[in-house]
């Protein structure tokens, strides 16, 4: 598969390099009903790299987003997935007595990362002092977003209208947010209402560097908005500075979540690569490995001749 712009991105980030990955690694989390596990993949060589801690959608597990994940290994970043309680291998659903913490514990999952990485490094064969710990960005699909953006500085509006706790946390420099779910209100189904607190973000406080990537078909059963409901992040956040709009994209952006999965209803080989690449320019960028990365990657982008979406910045 080859086009104008994947030539110019593959110009930008280069090939691959071999790949590890280890799973399950079991990290430390005493007041989980399950034990944590997580994915750890990083290329074979190199040293100082920088980490990406990616959190998946509903009902996946670190089996999951390898077009995504395994890239990223693949281009110099040390990625890890962790399976959240919500993954359909647990079995809790809406009427499990866990499902109304699952939100906060997914938040705690990427502090409890970052706060083993040591661990992390030590459980992998060949990745001892090879991690950069002071270059660490999250990311994350769908409720992976939300997961992630809470680890960027976004708060939740409580009941009362008040905003909620600062679950940020400052050795996370950069993020990025695949159709992340966007402001509450009175635009949200009454099943999300009930069910999905976290779906009443504030993107006021998100102040950390963060881009995000939305399809303009991706129309949410949890909200009567449109598709620019996953474009809220950067809408409303001072940190959220670059957006990249894929025209035709639903909600899985052409597959990211996995080759041929049944989730994916808009297939697209090279959408999917594009966002393979844009992405890891911006993490490149972003966590100061290439500063020249994502402005080129960029320029590529919106000036290709045949353009699969769009790129906005602030």
């Amino acid at each position: 598969m080859t086009s104008p712009l994947l030539d110019a991105l593959h110009g930008i980030v280069g090939a691959g390099a071999p790949v590890v990955s280890v799973a399950p690694i079991q990290l430390a989390a005493t007041d989980r009903p399950v034990p944590l596990t997580v994915r750890v993949s990083a290329p074979v060589a190199g040293t100082n790299l920088p980490v990406v801690v990616f959190s998946h959608g509903n009902g996946w597990s670190l089996d999951g987003y390898a077009p995504l994940t395994a890239f990223w290994a693949s281009r110099g970043f040390v990625v890890i997935q962790p399976t959240h309680l919500d993954s359909r291998r647990n079995g809790f659903g809406l009427d499990h007595p866990v499902f109304p913490t699952i939100w906060t514990q997914r938040i705690a999952d990427l502090t409890r990362i970052l706060d083993q990485l040591d661990t992390i490094e030590a459980a992998v064969p060949g990745l001892a002092g090879r991690i950069d710990c002071g270059r660490v960005a999250v990311a994350g699909h769908s409720w992976g977003g939300q997961t992630a953006q809470s680890l960027l500085g976004a708060r939740i509006f409580d009941e009362a209208g008040k905003v909620g706790e600062d679950m940020s946390d400052e050795r996370v420099t950069a993020g990025i947010l695949f159709a992340a779910t966007g402001v509450g209100g009175d635009d949200l189904h009454p099943f999300a209402q009930a069910n999905f607190p976290f779906m009443r973000p504030s993107f006021q406080e998100l102040t950390t560097p963060t881009l995000v990537v939305a399809g303009d078909h991706d129309q949410s059963t949890m909200s009567g908005r449109g598709p620019d409901w996953f474009t809220d992040a950067y809408t409303y956040s001072p940190g959220a500075t670059d957006l990249l709009t894929f025209y035709g994209a639903e909600h899985s952006l052409g597959g990211i979540v996995g080759y041929e999965v049944a989730e994916t209803t808009d297939e697209s080989p090279e959408r999917v690569a594009v966002i393979q690449r844009m992405s890891t320019a911006y993490l490149r960028t972003a966590l100061h490995v290439d500063e020249d990365n994502w402005p080129a990657a960029r320029a590529a982008f919106s000036d290709s001749t045949e353009p699969i979406g769009r790129a906005d910045a602030k």
